[in-house]
Order: structure tokens, then C-alpha cells, then sequence
């Protein structure tokens, strides 16, 4: 069973769908973590010639796994999980995000990944293209300026040197690729229920969601 939450970079949907997960006892997936450990590895490997790598995507060897309240991932066993929270990496993500290879590699990783137990999922297009069928599908969204405030938040404790004008208009520059992308571009599921979260708090935001879960999804 999968339930899926879409919606623009900073929208709330990671901490949400954690917050979800353990409050309903279910396994939590950070699509967007995915990504960003591709872009990592294309970054620390001197970025090379984007076919060049994509072709060899399918040699490295992800892990993902959801436990202590955090997302962890590895790539060939190295831990990518503190690493890949950068201004360095978000700068680059929806780059890499926008190749078709690497769409289909992520995709494939978590479909794998969801055939046994619950799961909530986080993404950008989990309820169009990853997931079209998912149990229940979620679209959240807030307004630029709130979305900034809660990623600055974010990855201030990993790179203290980030200001919130640099997250803004990293969010407004992610926000129009993730919207124009050629593959699988950021848009709201026709069965998605809409959460607006601005001037919501963490626990309004959260409890509304489970309790529309509660209603629609059979989790025994």
C-alpha cells in the first residue's frame, strides 16, 4: 500500500509524511533524498559528462531506510545521508531530476522498494507518474515566502554560511524547472486532495492528514 504526498520544495511534505508515518505506525520514503544523493555522486565525481554517468547509474548500489525519525542513504555503502542536505547539492538536484535516465532509475528504486508494507511517500510527481495508482494521493503547497523560511530552518544546521534570500530564490528557480521539465514535470494529481498549509501549524497540518488517512485508507 502506498500513499503519496506531492507538492513544491518546501512545502512541508518530508517532515509531514515522517510526522504521518509514525504517528500511524507505517514506513516513511523521501523520494526527494534519492535524488539528491544522484546529484551528490555526480558532483563529487568531478561532474562528468552527464550520458557518461547516467550510463553508468545502474551500477551503484542505493540503500534507503527509515528508522530513529530520519531517511537514511547510502550509495555503495557509503553513508549520504548528512551530505546530501547542502545548498551545494539543492543547487544542482532539479538539474540531474530533469534527466529521463535518472527519473527511471529513482522510480524504479522505489517501486522495488514499496511492494511489501505501508508506506507514505513524498515527491514531486509520486501521484502522476511514480505511483498513479497509490492508495490515497496528497497536494500540499504553501507560499514561496513561507516554503523558504521552513528550508532555511532545514539546512541551516548542515551549512551554517546559507542565508534565507539564497533559499528563496533557490525555491523560486526550482519551482519553474520542476513546473517546465520535460520528463515527468511538478503537477497535482486529478484525485489528489489539497492541503494548503500556509498559517497552518505543524500539528494542524498533520492531524488534518491523518485523520483524512483515517477515513479513506484501511490500514490493518
Amino acid at each position: 500500500m502506498i500513499i503519496v504526498i506531492d507538492g513544491p520544495a518546501g512545502s512541508g511534505k518530508s517532515s509531514t509524511a515522517k510526522a504521518i508515518a509514525n504517528r500511524l505506525g507505517i514506513k516513511f520514503l523521501d523520494s526527494g533524498a534519492l535524488y539528491r544523493a544522484i546529484t551528490y555522486l555526480w558532483l563529487e565525481s568531478d561532474k562528468p559528462g552527464k550520458a557518461e554517468f547516467f550510463e553508468n547509474l545502474s551500477n551503484v548500489r542505493l540503500q534507503a531506510d527509515y528508522r530513529d525519525q530520519t531517511f537514511y542513504v547510502q550509495a555503495d555503502g557509503k553513508n549520504l545521508t548528512d551530505k546530501i542536505r547542502t545548498k551545494y547539492v539543492a543547487d544542482h538536484v532539479s538539474e540531474i531530476a530533469s534527466y529521463k535516465t535518472a527519473r527511471r532509475f529513482v522510480n524504479e528504486f522505489m517501486r522495488n522498494l514499496v511492494k511489501e508494507d505501508t508506506y507514505i511517500a513524498d515527491g514531486r510527481d509520486l501521484g502522476t507518474a511514480v505511483f498513479p495508482d497509490a492508495d490515497l494521493k496528497f497536494y500540499m503547497d504553501a507560499s514561496l515566502k513561507e516554503r523558504a523560511k521552513r528550508r532555511f530552518l532545514e539546512m541551516k544546521a548542515s551549512d551554517e554560511s546559507i542565508t534565507l534570500e539564497d533559499v528563496m530564490e533557490n525555491l523560486r528557480s526550482r519551482d519553474e524547472k520542476d513546473q517546465n521539465r520535460e520528463n515527468d514535470p511538478l503537477k497535482k494529481a486529478d484525485d489528489a486532495i489539497v492541503i494548503d498549509t500556509t498559517g497552518k501549524s505543524f500539528e494542524e497540518q498533520v492531524q488534518e492528514m491523518v485523520s483524512i488517512i483515517k477515513e479513506n485508507v484501511n490500514l490493518n
